[in-house]
């Protein structure tokens, strides 16, 4: 791009910025922890004020407590639709930029609309009032984060489909993590003031067991750690001798590997707050017409996730695979490699022992770190 045309392109850009709304997000460790409870405290608040601040949508989950400071703040009516034969409620986005307030608060960002609506996610809708000038206030789940999808299977063994990019937290000007202990949040549910009594004794036995509780805690005051450290990278200046991390994480059609790749890879960059590539080197043997096409499909969905979390997707090919691994790393600047551990036949054990070899001696003579991602 010509330098001119550049100028202009940044200045536009300074120009869109400015206009956006301001976006703040709550996130928990799970639901009951009062994500809601604060939002609607705050929107309280800021009518007292003057501020010209309105409900979007908010689902108080029957809690009282939540319900009672519903009371005295301005609604924006929900939306009807007719699905499969009855009648549901939508937040209803069109009337939220009509009316244009000051501030709007919108809960459950990783909600999945009803089919007709015109975006698939909440999250997407949130996006649409930002950049309508409209400032949000929004509340999620640390379970709903794309990267740690995997994480919280692992420690709870619930398969999570409602999901938020973690690209759309990183457009947050601010985060702020609802923090309570195991004790209390136990002592909430138990109380009635999460679900209601009969569901209890399940989630106690399920999702809420104590040592569910505390990993999940964990995640969240390191999510919210992740996004102290993005923005004092964003707004406090850089000491110029500091190394500026990249991350380049390497992928093949291997299904098993490749999303936890994506998503550990997404999460390093994310702690730095730096920019990340995810590149496919097709080697001859992987041409389309040589592998299932369940293997193409699957890696057509794992460009799709590297995109949707904020990576730059490379696809090259090529018979010398550490080779140009080395060359589009220092194309890019790139400080580490992320690669997965081989899943190998035994007639593959040479080839790979040999291409490790060959990216191990490559990466020596230079200044690139590399990472073995279980």
């Amino acid at each position: 791009m010509p330098e001119q045309a550049h100028n202009a392109q940044y200045l536009l850009d300074l120009i869109k910025q400015s206009k956006r709304g301001k976006f703040k997000v709550y996130i928990g460790m799970s639901a009951g922890v009062g994500k809601t409870y604060r939002m609607l405290q705050e929107a309280h608040s800021l009518l007292r004020n003057g501020v010209d601040v309105k409900i979007g949508y908010v689902e108080t989950h029957g809690r009282k407590e939540t319900q009672e400071l519903v009371e005295g703040l301005p609604i924006i009516p929900r939306k009807r639709l007719i699905y499969k034969e009855k009648e549901l409620e939508e937040m209803d986005l069109e009337a939220i930029l009509n009316l244009h307030p000051e501030i709007v608060v919108v809960d459950e960002l990783a909600h999945t609309n009803i089919e007709g609506s015109k975006n698939a996610k909440r999250w997407q809708d949130v996006l649409d009032i930002l950049d309508a000038g409209i400032s949000v206030i929004s509340a999620v789940n640390i379970q709903h984060i794309e990267s740690l999808n995997r994480d919280v299977h692992e420690i709870t063994g619930v398969e999570v489909r409602e999901r938020v990019p973690d690209s759309v937290l990183r457009m947050a000007d601010e985060v702020v993590n609802i923090d309570l202990t195991a004790d209390e949040l136990i002592a909430r549910l138990r109380e009635g003031k999460v679900y209601a009594p009969e569901k209890v004794e399940t989630a106690l036995r399920n999702f809420f067991k104590a040592e569910h509780i505390l990993q999940l805690r964990e995640l969240a005051l390191k999510e919210v750690a992740s996004q102290v450290v993005r923005k004092v990278e964003a707004e406090i200046p850089r000491n110029s001798g500091m190394r500026i991390e990249r991350f380049m994480a390497c992928i093949s059609t291997n299904e098993k590997t490749t999303k936890n790749i994506i998503r550990k890879t997404a999460r390093l960059a994310k702690y730095y707050n730096s920019k990340w590539w995810v590149l496919y080197v097709q080697a001859p043997r992987e041409n389309p017409d040589k592998i299932p096409l369940d293997r193409q499909r699957h890696l057509i969905n794992n460009f799709k996730l590297a995109t949707e979390m904020g990576a730059e997707v490379v696809q090259v090919s090529s018979t010398n695979v550490a080779q140009t691994i080395i060359e589009e790393a220092e194309k890019r600047d790139i400080t580490t490699i992320c690669i997965g551990k081989p899943h190998i036949t035994l007639f593959q054990v040479i080839l790979a022992t040999n291409l490790f070899s060959q990216l191990l001696k490559k990466l020596s003579e230079s200044d690139i770190d590399l990472v073995i991602l279980s």
